[in-house]
């Protein structure tokens, strides 16, 4: 049986009850939160640490929790900041910059194949700045909207509208050049 958001965290209240709740809400977004790390990073064993990272801060702050948005909203701004952690500490580590072009394979017909054209994207994401990159990932992917984002990263809808905006335009540039 899935133990709804309040029962579980009327269960993590208690320390008889503490483990298993903190299962349950494991089971409950581990999922939903996997693929969202994963639209951050590529590959499935970082995004399997970046997960694992956010549960484990999230059993280390479950007491913190106030309750003032849904448990999810909470669960994915901890995942989002895992993951912008992650990819800024990979930037340090990776000092080599991201290529700027797709090299088309022989043969190639005049347009793009959608494997291409994905992977073009991919790059273009990766260029943008950390905040531009999560609101777009956010807004776009998960088709969250301007009022649940804000929730999310703690700002403006004005200014998550705008960063948006900017994203989606350097997107453009990179994708025409």
């Amino acid at each position: 049986m899935k133990l709804t958001d309040e029962e579980i965290l009327a269960l993590l209240k208690h320390p008889d009850t503490k483990e298993k709740a903190f299962r349950s809400l494991l089971s409950n977004y581990q999922e939903r939160l996997y693929y969202h790390v994963r639209r951050y990073v590529r590959n499935h064993e970082d995004a399997n640490d970046i997960l694992q990272n956010t549960f484990i801060k999230t059993w280390n702050a479950i007491g913190q929790f106030q309750g003032n948005s849904a448990i999810y909203t909470w669960l994915y701004k901890i995942a989002s900041n895992e993951a912008i952690t992650f990819i800024n500490k990979q930037k340090k580590i990776n000092t080599t910059a991201i290529e700027q072009s797709v090299v088309l394979h022989q043969g190639a017909t005049d347009g793009l194949d959608a494997g291409v054209m994905a992977q073009r994207l991919q790059q273009a994401i990766d260029i943008l700045p950390d905040k531009q990159k999560q609101v777009f990932i956010m807004r776009y992917y998960d088709e969250l909207s301007y009022e649940e984002i804000a929730a999310i990263v703690d700002t403006s809808v004005g200014a998550l509208k705008a960063s948006y905006h900017h994203a989606v335009k350097k997107i453009e540039d990179f994708l025409l050049s």
